[in-house]
């Protein structure tokens, strides 16, 4: 598959601080929606881990969180979803990341994307609205 990734922590000018990867297809483990990306977002986090996480033993690092995609496969103890769903999400910060043609994404983080935004704007909610929802309501 295709993703997009960096290598080493650079700043975003060096011509090498993202870089066009070929992936192999990650396959669902047990909670995991296999998610055929179609929009993602950018937040601060992407800058902040792209400037000081070094990436394992030369592995890529592929950034990206926040999405909107359709369910392409399941794990075994997924529940509630089904291959065709389109599904937005905030993903997880110890994972590959959305900047990629398939992320893997833990069912329980995953929800239905509204049909009434496109794939931009549901792209653009998760991180932004789980943000808003905690200073508005929980602190």
């Amino acid at each position: 598959m295709k993703a997009i990734a960096y290598l080493q922590p650079q700043a975003i000018e060096h011509p090498e601080s993202l870089v066009d990867l070929q992936l192999p297809a990650p396959t669902p483990t047990a909670r995991d929606l296999l998610v055929r990306v179609s929009a993602v977002s950018v937040n601060p986090v992407d800058t902040k881990v792209r400037l000081s996480r070094v990436p394992q033993a030369g592995q890529p690092e592929v950034l990206g969180w926040d999405a909107v995609g359709t369910v392409e496969a399941l794990g075994s103890a997924v529940e509630g979803f089904a291959v065709g769903d389109r599904v937005y999400y905030a993903g997880a910060i110890n994972r590959p990341g959305s900047n990629a043609e398939l992320q893997l994404v833990d069912h329980r983080i995953a929800a239905r994307a509204p049909a009434s935004l496109t794939d931009a704007d549901a792209a653009a909610l998760p991180l932004t609205a789980i943000t808003a929802w905690e200073l508005l309501f929980d602190r």
